[in-house]
């Protein structure tokens, strides 16, 4: 298994084309404080530019919790200049998730708050198991979801359902949370679940994968006849792909395709 390190708190792990991303701020529960919010970023950039990392998991060391959301201790010291100064930084955290061009899940085992839970927003399938506590309490500390929640959460649960979980800040646990769709898959495991459900995922060609996101993405919220323009789109950036002769190929062979990736 190749590891390598973004700073202090982020690690990404690749084992074939599973490629984990690891929040290691264990002590803090994974506070995103500004040094681990440049670290989410950077480990991002670096996964998106890897044509080997065909699915991309985001999981925890914390045994308590995968994200509790901004570092508030950080955040109490900083003057209102230098909250503005911080706040790209901590939108390329977010945006950095919500951008990779592989699919991509999230294993959220504890509590997944405020920031924490908008990291598990931002990727396209969410995993969950007993332990699950989700939340977005913002307006009980005097902000909002600033992490793309406001924006994710009524594309994934519908404006009213959202607009109740954002203004009560109530937390929300494991049962209740998938039959509110806040979750996708309930599991004994997220972190096993999670991995195996990359796995699958990664068997596909990494060419048809990112299409399929980029389509889906692009044209969630346009009306049928746009979203199927970019979905025509999308089709003919693969339709003459190695990816799509060789799946045809493996097809008519009966065997397991060896995709070019490209």
């Amino acid at each position: 298994m190749a590891e390598q390190r973004f700073g202090e708190f982020v690690v990404v792990r690749r084992e074939g084309y599973v490629a984990e991303l690891v929040l290691d701020r264990p002590k803090a529960m994974n506070a995103v404080s500004t040094e681990m919010a440049r670290s989410i970023a950077a480990a991002c950039d670096a996964l998106g530019a890897d044509p080997d990392a065909r699915v991309a998991v985001v999981t925890s060391t914390n045994e308590r919790a995968f994200c509790v959301g901004a570092d508030l201790k950080e955040r109490n010291s900083f003057s209102d200049a230098e909250l503005v100064r911080q706040r790209p930084t901590a939108r390329a955290a977010y945006t950095g998730v919500l951008d990779l061009p592989m699919p991509t899940v999230a294993a959220v085992h504890g509590f997944a708050l405020g920031g924490g839970f908008e990291l598990a927003l931002a990727c396209d399938v969410i995993v969950g198991d007993a332990s699950t506590v989700v939340g977005l309490p913002e307006v009980s500390v005097g902000v909002i979801p600033g992490g793309g929640g406001t924006q994710l959460l009524p594309r994934r649960v519908g404006a009213a359902r959202a607009a109740e979980l954002v203004f009560t800040a109530r937390r929300v646990e494991a049962a209740e949370a998938r039959e509110l769709g806040l979750l996708d898959v309930l599991a004994e495991d997220a972190r096993a679940e999670a991995l195996a459900l990359a796995g699958r995922m990664a068997a596909n060609s990494p060419v048809g994968l990112r299409a399929a996101k980029r389509a889906m993405r692009l044209g969630h919220g346009l009306d049928l006849r746009a979203g199927l323009e970019v979905e025509d789109a999308a089709w003919r950036s693969v339709a003459f792909s190695g990816d799509r002769a060789e799946g045809v190929a493996a097809f008519n062979e009966k065997r397991k395709p060896v995709w070019p990736g490209e």
